[in-house]
This record gives C-alpha cells, sequence and structure tokens, in this order.
C-alpha cells in the first residue's frame, strides 16, 4: 500500500434503514450518522455541536445493518473517506459529496437497550470522529490570517487505493482528494517546511462546512481539520544510534556456524493487496 485513508466515527443512525440491490444482486444501503462533539479552539474556547457523515454499507454489512440497525441505534464504523463528483443537470456546475465507505460496523447498544446518561459524566462518553491519511501534497501551502489573528493553513493530500476487479482481473486505482485544514503554530511550521510533492500523514477529525453561493443555491465540502501533521521519509537524528546498516542471517545447516551478513539492500517484494470491497458496483 501507497498511502492511507482512514475514518473511524462513533454516532448515532437518525433514520429508518432502507437496503437496496445493486444490478448484480448485492444488497447496499446509506446510512446517516450524527455525532456529537466537543472540542477546545486554539483561543482556548470549548465548541461544541454536531457533525453528519453519510455511511455506505454493502454485501453482508449492508444486510446486518437492514435487520439491526434502528434510528437512535448507536454504532462504531471504520472505513474510507470517498468523494463522488457530478455535473449538476440544471446549472452544469460540478458538484460532488463526501461519503464514508463502510469496512467495519460495530453495534454498540447493549441487547436490553441503552442506558440512561449518567449524572455528570459527559468527560467519559464522548463520540469518536478521527480520520488518518498517508499521501502527498499536491500544492505548495500558502498560510492565511484570520481577523482575530490566528494563523491558517489549507493543503491537499492525495491518497491511492488499489483493488483487483472480480469481472475482468483489472488492476484499478482511485485516487482521493482531501481537503486538510490545519490551525496556530502548526500552521505556521508547517509553512515553512511543506512542498508540494512530499509525502506527510495527517490525523483529525472530518468536517462538513455549508454555504449558499450568490444565486441561493446550498454548497457543502468535507474538510479534514488536522491536530496532527508529520513529514514522512526524512532522516532523524536522534535515531541515527539505533540504527544498524549490517543484517545477519544463519546458514542453512546441521551445525553451529559463524552467521553470515545480509545485505541491507536486498529488494524487497511486492506486495499484493486485493480488496472485496468494489465501489463502482454500487447503483448511486
Amino acid at each position: 500500500m501507497f498511502s492511507l485513508n482512514r475514518i473511524e466515527i462513533i454516532g448515532y443512525q437518525t433514520q429508518p434503514v432502507q437496503i437496496r440491490q445493486t444490478p448484480g444482486g448485492t444488497s447496499v444501503t446509506d446510512l446517516n450518522i450524527v455525532v456529537p462533539y466537543s472540542f477546545k479552539t486554539e483561543a482556548g474556547q470549548t465548541l461544541t455541536g454536531k457533525s453528519f457523515h453519510t455511511v455506505t454499507l454493502w454485501g453482508p454489512m449492508a444486510d446486518v445493518a437492514g435487520q439491526y440497525v434502528r434510528p437512535g441505534a448507536q454504532l462504531y464504523i471504520s472505513g474510507r473517506m470517498q468523494t463522488d463528483s457530478w455535473d449538476d443537470e440544471k446549472t452544469n456546475e460540478k458538484r460532488s459529496k463526501t461519503k464514508i465507505v463502510a469496512m467495519d460496523m460495530i453495534l454498540l447498544d447493549p441487547k436490553d437497550g441503552q442506558r440512561d446518561l449518567p449524572a455528570s459524566a459527559s468527560s467519559v462518553t464522548t463520540c469518536l470522529n478521527r480520520v488518518q491519511v498517508i499521501g502527498n501534497v499536491t500544492k505548495d501551502p500558502e498560510i492565511r490570517t484570520t481577523t482575530n489573528g490566528q494563523n491558517v493553513l489549507t493543503i491537499g493530500i492525495a491518497t491511492n487505493e488499489r483493488w483487483k476487479d472480480k469481472a475482468s482481473n483489472e488492476l484499478k486505482e482511485r485516487t482521493e482528494f482531501h481537503s486538510v485544514v490545519i490551525w496556530g503554530d502548526l500552521a505556521k511550521a508547517l509553512a515553512q517546511h511543506v512542498k508540494k510533492g512530499q509525502r506527510v500523514f495527517a490525523a483529525g477529525r472530518s468536517q462538513t462546512r455549508t454555504w449558499e453561493t450568490q444565486q441561493g443555491q446550498k454548497r457543502a465540502t468535507t474538510e479534514i481539520v488536522a491536530d496532527q501533521v508529520s513529514l514522512l521519509g526524512v532522516k532523524n537524528q536522534e535515531i541515527l544510534s539505533n540504527i544498524s546498516t549490517d543484517a545477519f542471517m544463519p546458514k542453512q545447516s546441521s551445525r553451529q556456524e559463524e552467521a553470515e551478513p545480509v545485505s541491507a539492500g536486498m529488494a524487497v517484494p511486492d506486495i499484493k493487496y486485493e480488496s472485496d470491497i468494489k465501489a463502482e458496483d454500487l447503483p448511486f
């Protein structure tokens, strides 16, 4: 694998589950998950609110959701972020929507139903909204300053996914482009060191912003608000003393003999990554 595109959420289903079938007979459904959040800004202000996520399930996972998931059910979802784009039939404008393609789902409610919220237990009942990506920066970053003096940086990170199409047996690839927003001192530091093409790790929460165009049409965009960004593929002076360029492998012999050195530059075998998830089969 050349990149990472993962998101984990814990939240609540907002409406009844409706199952659809693909032309090939695969079950598909979209969950609508609300995740309450609470976090502190760079200025120390505590903000609370809700984020809403569309989650696509298919196959046996969709069948389980159709049978057991009810409005209000609490779920854990793990998957990848996928942005679908299309042309608006009325305006011919490019439109897009970001969703989660689920890879894992865990039902979190007890069999006898949800328990009442304990008094003064808000600190231990928080939900989860965590995104992690490893990819290449798509352009040189430009830092901005808000009206209240806060540094903010937006970078694009591209991730790739490869899979083998079961019908054609062809290896296919899909590229996702993630908009990553960084605030404060981290934004200032990254603006000095991050360049187009560099590989980085970014982690944070998924956030969807909405606004209206001058024509009064509603638009939305999904971003990763990062609290951690790391440069990858760089030397680290702190660990040089822990690195050895010599590796040893014992001879294939029936008696104890002195080990022979093995070249540290030996070829690394290709890793074949195949996934059963075939998002292109989904009818939307």
